[in-house]
């Protein structure tokens, strides 16, 4: 579909551009990983101030999955225990990490007032699929184990991610929904991966490969899967699974100029075919990876701000 950038977009992609900065996709991945860190500090917003931020350690079967956790200067409380949002990074399953999603996680923290999470799982192509997402699921285990200790209610806990952090979020809900165990109350999920067949017309349209090319994507695929059939695995492509009745109540949001806009827009009516309470919000003016630029795109100080709004209207 015809895609027309908002300005402000449309002059953040044309700075990429100016810049040379070198596709991901011809790099290393320890490269693409510090090219993603650095540029954090040209499109992260100023963060809000926080209580209190502090690492996290969490146990599980493989060893300790690093963590950070957010706690706002307001806080919605109820007996003591506050609710929460487990929150996983973007960044094809390769790229990304606490640091560059930091700003993001204090925003939520505070436009939610709630306690966020975010996990360090582990990434490709050192640990391919299925770590990220044992990493993902045992981490939303131990915290909710955990809750009381941490100051959380565990009835209040919800997920949440952006990109590749938006699937890794949908593949716990839906693990969660799978084993009666842990309850989620809510899932985010931000522009997310859902199906690694990338058959959608946004996969194909020149005007959707910006920033997130239709090329780096499959690098991110290669780097992350092991075979071909792994793509088939619904904690590889959620979407694949027939059965969405019963996950909990999600927050899906897209973009306009972004190669996965068609796939998370299917998913969130999908969602809402099988009954599960849906709010889907989508930026038609912006591309993949808008939401952490709030520094230079106000969308995506608005997309926090909507997101706080509907974490805090949860039952």
């Amino acid at each position: 579909m015809p895609v027309t950038l908002d300005p402000d977009a449309a002059l953040v992609f044309k700075a990429f551009q100016e810049a040379g900065r070198p596709a991901y996709e011809t790099l290393t991945p320890a490269e693409a990983r510090e090219y993603y860190r650095q540029a954090r500090f040209v499109t992260n917003p100023e963060p809000p101030l926080l209580k209190s931020v502090a690492p996290l350690a969490i146990h599980a079967a493989k060893g300790i999955i690093p963590a950070r956790i957010y706690t706002p200067m307001t806080l919605r409380q109820s007996n003591g225990l506050a609710p929460s949002l487990v929150f996983f990074h973007g960044g094809g399953w390769v790229i990304g990490d606490l640091d560059t999603h930091d700003v993001v996680c204090r925003k939520l923290a505070d436009e939610g007032q709630l306690i966020v999470i975010s996990v360090d799982y582990r990434r490709a192509p050192e640990y391919k699929f299925p770590a990220a997402v044992d990493d993902a699921i045992a981490a939303t285990a131990w915290i909710a184990d955990h809750a009381p200790e941490l100051g959380i209610d565990a009835g209040r806990l919800c997920v949440g991610g952006d990109s590749a952090g938006g699937n890794l979020a949908a593949v716990v809900a839906i693990a969660a929904r799978e084993s009666k165990s842990p309850s989620i109350a809510g899932q985010v999920l931000v522009y997310p991966a859902t199906d690694f067949a990338m058959t959608h017309p946004s996969h194909r349209e020149p005007e959707t490969s910006i920033l997130l090319t239709h090329t780096v994507i499959r690098w991110f695929r290669d780097h992350y899967l092991n075979v071909a059939a792994d793509a088939d695995d619904w904690r590889a492509s959620p979407a694949r699974l027939e059965a969405l009745a019963g996950l909990p109540p999600a927050y899906v949001l897209t973009a306009g100029a972004d190669p996965l806009r068609d796939e998370g827009e299917e998913y969130a009516r999908r969602l809402d075919q099988a009954g599960v309470a849906v709010t889907y919000r989508t930026f038609p003016g912006q591309f993949h990876g808008f939401f952490t630029m709030g520094k230079l795109l106000d969308q995506a100080n608005v997309a926090a701000r909507d997101i706080g709004a509907w974490l805090q209207a949860l039952k």
